[in-house]
């Protein structure tokens, strides 16, 4: 057995959407990030090995940006037929190439040390090299979805449903237990050319029509990825896992075999196959950390206006039944929730352990609330947000406690700079640009300067302008400039999934918006008058795009010149510092 130590500024566990997010934020702000993972593959409930699609934010215009919107962007761009094979390939590239980040997969935290209050090292299995890990940081990231970090180290935590009367929360059961939401083996069929009958295993269940499975959705096609294959919330949501994925085979296998051979679409489906079933369960809840805020059912239905908001959410608090599909029951209740809500910074680190975030599902939230922030795009931007912090905290020297105390405006600002939108708040617009002349060929270019970066309340926030038409930037005098910084529209409002959950033979490829900008030019002034070109961008597929510049100038300005389909050019912010 071969033995590896890691010196790191964060150690990230867990490698799912939330976790990701904290080490790519982290690396990018100048953090040594050790990320491990205990599964081949990145994405969590995303990846390949569990297959669900990421939801986040109902309502118009509130799609999750920044990070992971880069990726889903990303994955339109690269992956348009679209393979799963590809997907995991969006993922393992943002990560396993993002400098100042170290990346263990298959290895499984498994020991830590504390002293004083704080983490101090954690250990991991790397199976595939019999090796040893241990990590030191200065600070630790619990986004494993099950705590384990944090029950090693003595992390205060919580299992299961809170008490109505504890905090006033009316869809909670009138005495605390330990059940929670379960857990999903999901299965994907395609269409192919041909006939395709299927029998099923001899150890399926057996499901003689859709009575059997009342308030269930058998058709195939459309959004149902069959998420109500689910069990778990009776039993120990951790320990009891590989029984309940025995279980959870039996029921795919058996829903499969009703819906193909003696569903209401049974016709219809003659030619679709089987594709994959899931062996990875994927798990809704499990431990809760308990951090310096607990969100509550209250503080959703509020609108989360906290003074320290990092992320919103906007699902609607989605509390699955705990016996999931051994009850003939519904089997979920969607109790409302506004879109957007504000999570608060303080329900993401630890409220015992000095050093400790966490960020994704398992955040400090009570059982009702979490049945709303735990989908997969509102914990990436937690953990965007739980990144940025260690990385804040790292250069003030400050614990994650500290930074709420001290640094929490730099925070919020950091988050907006890189595209999270934060509810309620403006981002600060660089000097450079607040107090230069803007003007443009045509359309109002003021919004591009008001910190507001998607429409909000009736307003667009944006400029809309012509292919060859131009926005300008003019300087007192000639100003030294070092960066362009751009919003594009991507269609917060698009309804493609990162990735489908059946597949049809014939569809078409999946592409970029048409919304966005594909090629622009920027052009500068010289201090003697001459214009000329500084920067071309082509083929861009991201809504955020940072252009490096090295120029003085006495004005500058942005010219699109072509977009992925639509008829005139749409962006939300262009500044320069």
């Amino acid at each position: 057995m071969r033995k590896v130590t890691h010196e790191a500024d964060l150690c990230v566990i867990g490698g799912g959407l939330a976790g990701m997010c904290a080490a790519i934020a982290a690396a990018r702000h100048g953090a040594r990030v050790v990320l491990m993972q205990d599964r081949p593959v990145l994405g969590g409930n995303a990846s390949s090995e569990i297959r669900m699609w990421i939801c986040g934010a109902h309502q118009e215009n509130n799609r999750e940006t920044g990070i992971i919107e880069e990726l889903q962007l990303e994955n339109l761009a690269r992956n348009p037929a679209p393979s799963y094979a590809m997907w995991d390939a969006v993922l393992y590239t943002a990560v396993a190439y993002q400098p100042n980040l170290t990346l263990l997969l298959n290895c499984s935290c498994r020991a830590a040390v504390t002293d004083a209050g704080r983490v101090r090292e954690v250990t991991g299995w790397q199976l595939t090299t019999e090796t040893e890990h241990t990590v030191r940081a200065a600070l630790f990231s619990d986004c494993s979805g099950d705590s384990v970090l944090a029950a090693m180290a003595g992390a205060d935590f919580r299992i299961g449903r809170e008490a109505a009367g504890e905090h006033n929360e009316d869809i909670e059961p009138p005495v605390a237990d330990k059940r929670t939401m379960g857990q999903s083996c999901l299965l994907q069929p395609r269409e192919t050319p041909r006939p395709q009958p299927y029998a099923p295993p001899a150890w399926a269940n057996y499901y003689a029509s859709p009575e059997d499975l009342p308030y269930r959705t058998l058709h195939v096609g459309g959004g149902n990825n069959f998420w109500w294959i689910e069990l778990g919330g009776e039993y120990d949501s951790i320990h009891d896992t590989e029984m309940l994925r025995h279980e959870l085979l039996k029921v795919a296998y058996g829903v499969w075999d009703l819906v193909k051979n003696r569903g209401p679409q049974k016709d219809e489906l003659a030619n679709w196959a089987l594709d994959w079933v899931g062996f990875l369960p994927g798990k809704r809840e499990s431990r809760r950390c308990l951090g310096d805020h607990i969100l509550t059912q209250n503080d959703v239905r509020a609108e989360g206006r906290f003074d320290d908001v990092i992320a919103y959410g906007g699902w609607s608090m989605d509390d699955h039944h705990p016996g999931g599909v051994a009850t003939r029951e519904k089997p979920t209740i969607f109790h409302p929730a506004p879109a957007p809500f504000g999570v608060p910074y303080r329900s993401l680190y630890s409220r015992n352990l000095d050093n400790l975030f966490f960020a994704g599902r398992n955040i400090s939230a009570t059982h009702a609330a979490m049945s709303s922030t735990r989908v997969m795009a509102t914990c990436a931007t937690m953990g965007q947000a739980v990144g940025t912090a260690a990385a804040l905290a790292l250069r003030h020297g400050l614990s994650p406690r500290g930074v709420y105390q001290e640094r929490l405006g730099e925070l919020q600002q950091l988050l907006m700079d890189d595209d999270c939108y934060l509810p309620h708040h403006a981002r600060a617009v660089p000097e450079r640009s607040r107090t230069a002349k803007l003007t443009a060929t045509e359309g109002d270019p003021e919004p591009l300067r008001n910190g507001v970066d998607r429409p909000r309340e009736g307003r667009d926030n944006g400029w809309t302008g012509s292919v060859g038409a131009s926005v300008t930037y003019a300087f007192a005098s000639p100003a030294p400039l070092r960066q362009a910084r751009l919003i594009l529209d991507s269609d917060l409002n698009r309804q493609t999934k990162n990735m489908p959950c059946s597949f049809l033979l014939n569809v078409e490829n999946r592409t970029a918006p048409a919304t966005l900008v594909k090629d622009f030019r920027l052009e500068a002034q010289a201090p003697s008058g001459e214009w000329s070109e500084v920067a071309r961008v082509t083929d861009n597929t991201q809504r955020l795009v940072r252009v490096p510049l090295d120029v003085t100038a006495r004005a500058i300005r942005f010219v699109p010149e072509s977009t992925r389909g639509s008829e005139k050019a749409h962006v939300f912010a262009f500044d320069v510092r």
